[in-house]
């Protein structure tokens, strides 16, 4: 499992880079080569708990600090406590970084930091040709002759392979300050890339100050050392160095992962409840909640499992407040008869889906888009319902301001869907200002007049009033079954009928309100790139590398999912081929069986097709991670040179 979620770190400045200069020689070694680039990719992985998830974390936020552009991703194992020296079993972090903003995880690694060579195999095929590899030595050695025959003959293969490697002594030289060295291997680790990457020492230093400080002054000087220790190592033994020179800047930032940034923003948006049940990848975001959330007067209600999380928080709703339920995809399984109740009872409910593999169990600890079609059509009969995609880890922040605002306003369920590659991930974004407008107005508490029926539809827009316990005039029977005006059970021939015209309405209304999201690109051309959630920064990636060739290449990213924005469909007839890049499965008409009368779309595409009668095309995988601007790219290129010859 993930290391917990540090507390926010902020305040984000410029350092300065501090390294041995350029062709100074220590130890005999020649003088150090410092290259300059525009972005590095680099991945720490280990066993479980031995800390690399939090060396990566730490890496990335003291590079953001240095005024780097930064996305990262963690590596998690889909067993709490796997086998040590498995392939399968591997733990980290992958950490990008770059001289502008970074918006997606990128392609394969430049440097890479394993903890022994079995861990290392689990992530070959993410590699760079003539990546930096940097592995412990002590399996050279080790009394096992299996084990060390086995490091031997993968170093072989990876010196052969062309894969530039350095045996580091990280045991022997952790020892020299802690008793156990799985407990200080990560921090030795993280003050090498500081090194590395001429990252400023003191910088690296206040973060462990920052991270360990609540443990104790001994925790955090043991820690300050283990990270000095590896700095000075680096330093004095290697030969390379890399400087990625900072991006502009503009304004005090914040440096956090997704769900952070969505409990945050259940903060910021005035909610009070929170019910939820522990899953992976979305607990941590009520974990933070349940730190800060009542010295602001919420609380986190953890519940005994899914379906009473959801239905606590739909009573929290009915008595005025609105409540948020936090979850991952089997999580809205089971809460999916809860959901339809909200609808039929319209009751404000906002529903944060952290997408992972699927189905069933899945792929608990890694990335996926399956969940759409369960988002709209999942709950039995006709449930129209609000749902929205954030496609950056500052959109997680703001995505939950506008869902509660949406669910209140309209009185209905909004699901806001994250997912693993959001939730992991930390990004820096400008620092938020509060806003009294982040917040919804109070309920109308006032009497409610003599004869007023609690559903009280708008001939138009099918919104009514929002009625409260205890409110004078306001007493009325609340019920999931079919209803008329006066919440009563009926079963006329026109009352559910009117009913559920009245709800679908809501969803028109709040329809009315969207604008036409904007074409990344240009307005018409030959391949139009079609996403949703956290692909975007990927897919625009890779549409500005094809772009950049003169390719007409255009990309359109969709936060409202349901309803759709008018003028979409107009969008979608002014270029030849529209393609959607998801991250859910769909057929391959390479596959001898599919063709097509039989092939299965991508989550998006299907949507897309059905409404605007348009040939949508699905390009998308299952791979469990998010998908590389790189392989996107390919795939343009592929359909650019079917397109034109």
């Amino acid at each position: 499992m993930p290391d917990s979620q540090a507390p926010v770190d902020t305040g984000v400045s410029v350092g300065k880079a501090a390294s041995r200069p350029q062709g100074s020689q220590v130890n005999g070694l020649p003088p150090k080569n410092i290259v300059t680039v525009k972005q590095h990719v680099v991945e720490i992985v280990s066993d479980a708990g031995e800390g690399a998830q939090k060396a990566g974390q730490a890496f990335g936020t003291v590079s953001a600090k240095m005024g780097n552009g930064v996305w990262t991703v963690e590596i998690i194992p889909a067993e709490i406590q796997p086998p040590p020296r498995n392939p399968a079993g591997g733990s980290g972090n992958r950490i990008r970084i770059g001289s502008f903003p970074i918006t997606n995880a990128g392609d394969e690694a430049d440097l890479l930091v394993a903890f022994n060579e079995m861990v290392l195999i689990g992530r070959r095929e993410s590699l760079k040709p003539g990546c930096i590899i940097l592995i412990e030595d002590k399996w050279r050695t080790h009394p096992d002759e299996e084990i060390a025959a086995s490091y031997a003959r993968v170093y072989n293969e990876l010196v052969e392979d062309g894969f530039k490697v350095y045996e580091v002594p990280m045991e022997v030289e952790t020892l020299k300050h802690v008793k156990n060295p799985q407990r200080g291997k990560n921090m030795f680790v993280l003050g090498m890339l500081c090194s590395i990457y001429g990252r400023e020492k003191e910088l690296g230093r206040e973060h462990i100050r920052f991270v360990f400080g609540r443990k104790g002054e001994k925790i955090v000087e043991s820690n300050i050392n283990l990270f000095d220790a590896g700095f000075e190592w680096a330093e004095a033994n290697l030969d390379f160095g890399f400087r990625v020179p900072p991006a502009e800047i503009h304004g005090p930032q914040i440096v956090v992962n997704g769900n952070v940034a969505i409990a945050l923003g259940v903060v910021a948006s005035g909610m009070e409840v929170c019910a939820m049940y522990p899953i992976t990848p979305a607990t941590s975001a009520s974990h933070y909640l349940s730190e800060i959330f009542e010295h602001v007067g919420g609380m986190v209600h953890q519940a005994e499992d899914e379906i009473a999380a959801c239905a606590f928080a739909i009573g929290a709703s009915y008595a005025g407040k609105c409540a948020v339920t936090i979850t991952s995809g089997p999580g809205i399984s089971l809460k999916t008869e809860l959901i339809g109740l909200a609808v039929m009872a319209e009751l404000p409910l906002v529903i944060v889906n952290v997408q992972r593999g699927g189905p069933s169990t899945g792929l608990p600890t890694k990335v996926e888009q399956g969940d759409l079609l369960a988002a709209l059509f999942s709950t039995h009969g006709d449930a129209p319902k609000v749902v929205m995609a954030p496609a950056t880890i500052e959109d997680c922040f703001y995505s939950v301001l506008t869902a509660r605002k949406i669910a209140e306003t309209f009185r209905m369920p909004v699901i806001v869907l994250s997912d693993a590659n959001l939730a992991t991930g930390q990004q820096p974004f400008p620092r938020p200002t509060f806003s009294q407008d982040w917040l919804a107005p109070p309920i109308d508490q006032s009497p409610v007049p003599r004869g007023t029926p609690p559903y009280d539809w708008d001939p138009k827009t099918g919104v009514s009033r929002r009625l409260m316990p205890g409110q004078p005039g306001g007493m009325f029977t609340l019920t999931g079954l079919a209803h008329n005006e006066a919440g009563k059970v009926a079963y006329d021939r026109g009352v559910n009928q009117r009913g559920a015209r009245s709800r679908s309405m809501k969803l028109a209304a709040f329809q009315k309100t969207l604008k036409t999201p904007e074409i990344y690109g240009d307005d018409e051309g030959d391949i139009l790139v079609l996403g949703w959630g956290s692909t975007q920064g990927a897919i625009r990636e890779a549409v500005d590398r094809v772009r950049e060739d003169g390719h007409r290449v255009s990309a359109l990213h969709l936060k409202f999912l349901q309803p759709m924005a008018s003028g979409i469909g107009e969008i979608l007839q002014r270029f030849g081929k529209v393609i959607s890049v998801e991250m859910n499965y769909s057929d391959s008409l390479e596959d001898e069986l599919i063709d097509a009368d039989n092939r299965r779309y991508s989550n998006l595409a299907l949507l897309l097709r059905a409404r605007y009668l348009v040939d949508v095309d699905s390009w998308s995988g299952v791979h469990g991670e998010p998908i590389q601007p790189g392989r996107i790219e390919e795939m343009l290129r592929h359909q650019l040179t079917t397109i034109n010859g």
